[in-house]
Parts: C-alpha cells; structure tokens; sequence
C-alpha cells in the first residue's frame, strides 16, 4: 500500500510523492503483538513507519554536517580578518545560524506543532508556506549547493589522504625527497567508497555513519587543537594581530579578496540548514514536538561547534599567525609526529564519508520520489531484484543504484578537474548561507506567524536578511577571485 501526500504546486500543477508503508496484514500483526489498536505502536500519524530519532541522533547528524573539513579553514579565515574581526564573526554567524535555524524548524509541521501536517523536505516546507516561484528557486538552490558540498568534500578528503602518503613518503626517504604525489586517485577512492555507501537507503538507517563521523570529526579537531598549543609552546608566544594579515604581506586588492572569502569559510563552516527539514523527519512523534526536539538539538550542536570552532581557529592563527594555512593540519609538515598528522588525516577522511552521505540523502531522495512519479510501473525504477550474499539476500532497487552511482561518479570527475579547496568552500558557504540559511526561514516565519508588514518584528527580520545577502554576495565575489588566480596556474591532473 502506498500514501498519496499531495502537495499543491505553483500553475495548479498537483505534485504527488509515494511513501511506501508497510501491508495491511503486517499493520495488523504489529498492532496485536502489542495489543494495541492496529498499527499505533508502530507507525506514526502519517501512516509511515515509527521514527526512532532523538535529540542524540539529530545532534549526531547536524555535527557531522557541520564540523565538517570547514574547521580546518578557520585558522586562514581569522588569518585574514584578525583577532578583532575574526573571532566576532565567527560568533555572529553562529548566533545567526542558531536562530534562523528555530524558524525553520518550527516549518516541519503547518499548523499545530503536534498534530499538524508534516512538510518531508525543504521544498515541501517552502511550499506549504510560500508556494509561487520560490519553491522552485529553493530546490534549485538546495540541491546545487548538496552537489557543491559533494564535490568540496571529495578534494577535500583526497587532501587528507595524500597528506597521509606524504608523511610516510618523507618519514621513509627523508625530508629532502620532493614526494610528488597526485591526488587523483585518493579522489577515485573516495568515490568508490562513497559509491558502495550511497546505497543506503535513507536517512533512517545512516544514524550509526552520522555517529562515528561525529566522534571522527572530534578526533581531529582535538589533535588540530592540540598541535596548535604545542606549536604556540614553541614559539614561545602567541602569533598574529589584531587586523590580520598586513598590506604588504599582500596586496590592498588581494586584503580585500581574502577577507570576503574568510567570510565564505565562515559561514560554509556553519552551513546545515539545507537540510535541517530532513534531519527533523527522522525525529520520533511528539510529545514533546519535533520541533522543540530540534531546536534543543541545534542548541547543543551549535554550541559544540562554535567552541571546537573558536579553539581551532584561534589556536591555528595563535600557531602559525599570517602564514596560517588553508588546512589546519598540513601546517604542522609532513614529518614529525607523522602517526599522530596520520591518525587526524584518517579521521577527516572517515568524517567525511558519512558527511557526504548526510548532505546527499536529500537530492537522492527527491530524485528517486520523482522518478516513482513519473514512472510508476517501471520494474526498473520501483522495483527491486534479490542479491545473493554470503550471510543472506539482500534486496536492491536498480535505479536508486544505478542514479546514485552515477551522481558519485560525477562529481568525483569533477572533482579531479577544481581541487581548490579554499576557493571552493568560500564560494559554496556563499552560494547557500542567505537564501537557505537566512531569507526562505525568515518569511516563512512572518508568514506562518503572519507578523504584519513594516512592524517593528517584519523591519529587523528584513535587515537581519538583507545584512546577510550582502555578506553573501560579497564572500562569493571573494572566493570567485580566489578561483579565477588558481587557474592561472592549475593544471589538471598535474602532481604536487
């Protein structure tokens, strides 16, 4: 049996998502195990399968979303801005997220916050309280930016497995060996390994991926951090000043380019709320409200990413001062404690895998939900075929195998043609921070509130959106010129 949800679209185009249930026999069963009425211990109001998330596995999600291979960036980005401006910014957008964030997430349910109807995705939420053109705008946003994530996440993930070749090279032939390596095939495996990964269903079933790249991501943040004040130790001293990076180091023009993408690195280091929508789904049903689950949830992750922020951050430009690297961890060398830089590198490459998994679920999801739409007796797009393993059968849907390998492999070509990873985060936390992070919560608040125009409510939420395009854009006009000087001087599949 199938639920029909429809979903009213812009031009009175009815848009109808299938989500599969469970068969009347098993309802029943299910429902008399428990000698309740039919189903109720064991599908929510929806007719969908019982969510079993909490506060713990949300929180699990975001973090893996979040502290991403962004925080390595931190210690450039204050690099750039200075001990005023960076560490302020970097709470501003912490603050901005956390609060934008608690808008959307009271858009999971329209209506009551208990029993309202649910909104699935970001677009559903955009629909039910915007509808019009903008639906359209924000699926093209979100899942633009997820492909952008997927890519960024790849490079970055060949950085850190070549950082890992490297050390061992100049740990065996010596620090004088120029240990050319190219990161192309660290790419290729990446995507193999992303491959065998996204075929995991949904979201649902990828908690224990978001744990491990939770625990991961702490990992090496705490060897970064720790590196940091041994090195701060041996310098006897803190380094840097209070504006940054000085003209002269660099030129006025090139100050002003790396500050708007120090800007870009921030805010892509906070970027999550593209697919907060979907985390929140995995919730169980009230009470309490998903929605207060959720914010709780963003409270507690915010405030452990901004503090494992601050740290890193501020010890990598404590550590290095102007010369702050891109990647925090590739500024300690390649050599000495070579096992301890190996065991970070690992950990970022094993946080990433799930962390690409958590962006992506959502565009596979949307795909694969159209594409039952549009053809629903295809055997090839709804059906599945057993396949034989060693301890059981396991089922597959040929589609969902075949699109989503095709997508990893995508972006993993493109991947090998743009490893800058700096550039790349700047212009990715730019392109998604206002639209999704900011503007779509923000009116659908006013509306769901229906908070009157020009009131003292409606001007500050107007300013906060409009402060943060203008930031937006700024950053990727930063990290565009950052792009357009690395290939000047890039060539493809060149060894470094």
């Amino acid at each position: 049996m199938d639920i029909h949800q429809q979903i009213e679209m812009p031009e009175n185009v009815v848009a109808t998502y299938y989500y599969p249930t469970a068969a009347p026999a098993a309802m029943e069963v299910c429902g008399a195990e428990l000698g309740q009425g039919a189903g109720d211990k064991c599908f929510d109001d929806d007719g969908r399968p019982k969510r079993n998330g909490t506060m713990w596995t949300a929180s699990a999600h975001i973090i893996t979303a979040v502290i991403g291979s962004g925080v390595l960036s931190l210690g450039w980005a204050i690099a750039q801005l200075g001990w005023v401006a960076g560490p302020a910014v970097m709470l501003l957008f912490s603050l901005v997220t956390y609060y934008t964030s608690s808008l959307l997430a009271d858009c999971y349910r329209s209506g009551d916050p208990c029993t309202g109807k649910r909104n699935y995705t970001y677009m559903d939420a955009v629909n039910a309280n915007l509808s019009g053109i903008k639906v359209q705008i924000c699926g093209f946003l979100q899942y633009a930016n997820i492909v952008g994530v997927a890519i960024g996440y790849t490079i970055a993930a060949s950085i850190s497995m070549l950082a890992i070749r490297r050390a061992n090279c100049f740990h065996q032939k010596g620090h004088g060996n120029p240990c050319k390596i190219s990161s192309m095939p660290y790419m290729i495996i990446f995507g193999v390994a992303e491959i065998f990964f996204s075929q995991i269903p949904d979201f649902d079933q990828i908690s224990w991926l978001s744990i491990l790249a939770a625990v991961m991501s702490f990992t090496y943040s705490s060897i970064g951090l720790g590196l940091g004040i041994v090195q701060v130790i041996a310098n006897r001293g803190v380094q840097g000043s209070l504006t940054g990076i000085s003209i002269g180091v660099v030129t006025p023009m090139d100050k002003v380019w790396r500050s708007l993408q120090a800007f870009g690195d921030i805010a892509f280091a906070y970027s999550y709320s593209l697919i907060l929508i979907e985390i929140q789904d995995t919730i169980r049903a009230p009470p309490p409200s998903e929605s207060t689950v959720m914010k709780r949830a963003t409270v507690v992750s915010v405030a452990v990413t901004t503090l494992f922020y601050m740290l890193c951050g501020c010890m990598g430009y404590a550590a290095f001062g102007d010369g702050a690297p891109g990647n925090l961890l590739t500024g300690f060398g390649f050599y000495e404690p070579f096992w301890l830089l190996d065991v970070a590198n690992a950990a970022i490459v094993v946080h990433l895998v799930g962390a690409y998994q958590v962006y992506c679920q959502p565009l596979f999801a949307f795909v694969e939900k159209w594409a039952a739409q549009r053809w629903p007796d295809s055997a090839y797009v709804t059906g599945e075929v057993e396949v034989p393993l060693p301890t059981r059968r396991c089922k597959v849907n040929l589609f969902r195998a075949t699109w989503r390998t095709a997508f990893v492999v995508a972006t993993t070509v493109v991947s090998m043609l743009l490893p800058f990873f700096n550039d790349v985060v700047g212009f990715l936390g730019a392109l998604g921070f206002w639209p999704l992070t900011v503007y779509f919560p923000v009116e659908m608040y006013v509306v769901q509130k229906k908070v009157p125009r020009w009131s003292p409510r409606w001007v500050c939420l107007q300013m906060l959106s409009l402060g943060c395009l203008v930031i937006s854009v700024a950053a990727a006009a930063g990290s565009i010129a950052g792009i357009a000087s690395d290939l000047k001087v890039y060539r493809p599949f060149k060894s470094y």
